[in-house]
């Protein structure tokens, strides 16, 4: 974004984080604006690219996926189509929920969510060892999670963005 944000820019965005079903007017009356203004706002923060999405946050246990497993992958070699061929097919994979290429002795860091074990070790079998480019999977199964946001933090490019 050319310009940076403001406090009002930030208070929206913090809004939407928490809640993105909030009506314009919802909005435009917590950060002391009218409706048009406010709408003019989120519209320009679409169009900058800092409002990616807006989407449901849906209760994964309540749907029975009650199986949450963290999965460092190595690539058995990690060359352009190797990386490549990983990348595309984890894109299809409904059971990655998070995938990012690390630092370290590892190529990736997954975040993986299924029903059950079983149903992990037919993912790792069927799809992610059938590959046939992955050396090594180490998995971290899941305990408790404490803390889970998908709001990124605002405070950081923003003062008061949370007040």
């Amino acid at each position: 974004m050319s310009e940076e944000l403001d406090a009002v820019d930030a208070r929206i965005l913090d809004l939407l984080q928490k809640d993105a079903s909030l009506s314009i007017a919802d909005i435009a009356e917590r950060v002391g604006l009218s409706s048009s203004p406010a709408w003019r706002r989120i519209e320009r923060l679409k169009k900058a690219g800092v409002i990616l999405r807006q989407v449901t946050l849906l209760d994964q246990e309540k749907l029975g996926l009650n199986f949450e497993v963290f999965a460092t992958v190595k690539l058995q070699l990690p060359t352009r189509e190797n990386l490549e061929r990983f990348e595309a097919a984890v894109t299809g994979w409904p059971e990655v929920v998070d995938c990012a290429t690390v630092t370290g002795a590892v190529d990736y860091m997954l975040r993986i969510v299924t029903k059950d074990m079983h149903a992990y070790d037919d993912f790792l079998r069927d799809k992610m060892l059938a590959l046939g480019v992955v050396s090594d999977v180490q998995s971290r199964i899941v305990i408790r999670v404490p803390k889970r946001t998908s709001a990124v933090p605002l405070e950081l490019v923003a003062p008061h963005a949370s007040e």
